[in-house]
C-alpha cells in the first residue's frame, strides 16, 4: 500500500498503532543508552585524546611565541649594546688617530727644526771654510803680488841701477 495515496485520516491510524514513528516500548531506553554509552566511548577514546592532543599543540606554540618574543627581546639588547660598543670604538679611534695625527705634527716639527738647526748650522761652517779658503787666497796672492812687486823694483831698480 502506497502511503501517497491513502487518505490523511488512515495513515494517522497507522502512525498511531505499533511500529509507529514515536513507539514507546523497550526499544526507547535502550536506544538511550545506546547513545549515552557510545557518547562516553567517544569522549574517552576520541575526544579527550584529541583535546589533549590540541591543548599540548597550543601549549608547545605559546611557548614557542613566548620564547621567540624572548629572544627577539634579547637580540634587540644585545644589538643595541653592539651598536653603543661600535660607537665606543669609533670614538675611540678617532681619539687614537687624532692624537697620532698631533704627535705626527709635533715630530715633523721637531725634526724640520732639528733639519733647520743642521741646514745653518752647515751653512755656517760651509761659510767659514769659505771664509778661510779666501784668507788663505788672499795671504797667497798678498805673497805673490809681494813677490812680484819684488821682481818689478829688482827688474826697475836694477835697471836704474844700471843705467
Amino acid at each position: 500500500m502506497n502511503l501517497f495515496s491513502m487518505p490523511l485520516g488512515q495513515m494517522l491510524a497507522l502512525s498511531e498503532g505499533e511500529g509507529g514513528l514515536f513507539d514507546f516500548n523497550a526499544t526507547l531506553p535502550l536506544m538511550a543508552l545506546q547513545f549515552i554509552l557510545l557518547t562516553v566511548i567517544l569522549t574517552f577514546v576520541f575526544y579527550k585524546p584529541i583535546g589533549n592532543l590540541l591543548e599540548e599543540r597550543e601549549a608547545y606554540i605559546n611557548g614557542n611565541l613566548s620564547d621567540a618574543s624572548a629572544k627577539l627581546l634579547q637580540a634587540d639588547e644585545l644589538c643595541k649594546q653592539y651598536e653603543e660598543q661600535l660607537k665606543d670604538a669609533k670614538a675611540d679611534a678617532q681619539s687614537c688617530i687624532a692624537d697620532a695625527e698631533t704627535e705626527a705634527k709635533q715630530v715633523v716639527a721637531l725634526e724640520l727644526a732639528q733639519a733647520r738647526k743642521d741646514a745653518a748650522s752647515l751653512v755656517e761652517q760651509v761659510n767659514k771654510e769659505l771664509e778661510a779658503q779666501k784668507e788663505l787666497a788672499l795671504k797667497q796672492l798678498e805673497a805673490q803680488i809681494d813677490e812680484l812687486s819684488q821682481l818689478i823694483k829688482e827688474k826697475l831698480l836694477g835697471k836704474q841701477a844700471i843705467l
